[in-house]
């Protein structure tokens, strides 16, 4: 099930919900809080897969390749760059922004991460990290905000949102 389709499977199973709590008893509301919870719980990801996630997409980055690094968003994807004011939210966008960001050599490392698994199909990673990139033939790092949101096309997990900003305060 995708993001797009869990909200609106939410928005329909929540007026469901409040149409059987307004004709029976609390009996009712158990069975259906029951039924959100039910099978699914087990053929969800860890939070574990999904912060290794970061590390897949890291080792594209090592390779140099935009298009390998934009095979890791899906068809539908947005980004926003960290050293872009241009939304992102075609395959030919991603790697254009790819093909520029990949000559700075970066390399990220999670600093801080929070997921949120939402169900077998969609989760969402965010928190901070730091880039150690080449510039100008030197040696320097970025501190950065990051939101990756992940939904599971045809059994592969695949970037449907990625958000990324410089920290506002220097340390």
């Amino acid at each position: 099930m995708t993001l797009r389709k869990s909200i609106l499977g939410a928005a329909g199973l929540a007026g469901v919900a409040a149409l059987v709590v307004g004709c029976s008893s609390a009996p009712a509301q158990t069975a259906v809080a029951n039924t959100q919870t039910g099978t699914n719980a087990a053929t969800q990801p860890t939070d574990t897969e999904i912060k290794a996630l970061f590390a897949d997409w890291n080792a594209a980055l090592a390779t140099g390749d935009p298009e390998k690094v934009a095979d890791r968003y899906a068809p539908n994807a947005v980004l926003l760059p960290t050293v872009s004011n241009q939304v992102r939210s075609t395959r030919a966008e991603i790697v254009d922004y790819f093909v520029k960001f990949l000559k700075s050599k970066p390399s990220g490392t999670i600093l801080d991460s929070h997921v949120a698994v939402l169900n077998a199909e969609d989760a969402i990673d965010a928190g901070t990290y730091r880039f150690a990139l080449t510039q100008d033939g030197k040696p320097t790092t970025v501190d950065a905000r990051y939101t990756f949101v992940y939904e599971k096309v045809d059994g592969k997990w695949l970037i449907v949102n990625h958000h990324s900003s410089a920290m506002p305060e220097k340390v």
